[in-house]
């Protein structure tokens, strides 16, 4: 078997993974209403702000994780954008363990570089 075709078969059983289609699907019921799906994507672009800085050696901006806590707080009150965000950490930290898996396999950090 080629990676290339083993590389098909993985992304194929993430797509028929649990954590997959219930990510799926709670991101379809967010998507039909406007607002939330609004707030989620403000609320998950700071996340990522806030977590590029810090992996880039950047200090963390206090003012800025009061404020992704205080949207935390108010998106778990409603129970389809709590649904979504846990079933968005469910299916990351699921992705992050096959990247681990694989980078691990083939000792990914001691890779020449080009």
């Amino acid at each position: 078997m080629n990676v290339y075709d083993a590389a098909h078969g993985l992304a194929d059983a993430i797509k028929a993974s649990e954590e997959y289609k219930q990510f799926r699907a709670a991101k379809e019921r967010v998507d039909q209403n406007p607002e939330l799906s609004a707030m989620l994507r403000d609320f998950e672009n700071r996340q990522f702000q806030e977590q590029a800085k810090q992996m880039s050696g950047q200090d963390t901006d206090q003012a800025a994780m009061a404020k992704i806590q205080e949207l935390s707080q108010i998106l778990m009150r409603d129970p389809e954008a709590a649904l979504y965000l846990q079933a968005a950490m469910r299916f990351s930290l699921m992705i992050s363990d096959v990247y681990k898996i694989v980078g691990e396999a083939v000792d990914v950090g001691n890779m020449p570089k080009v």
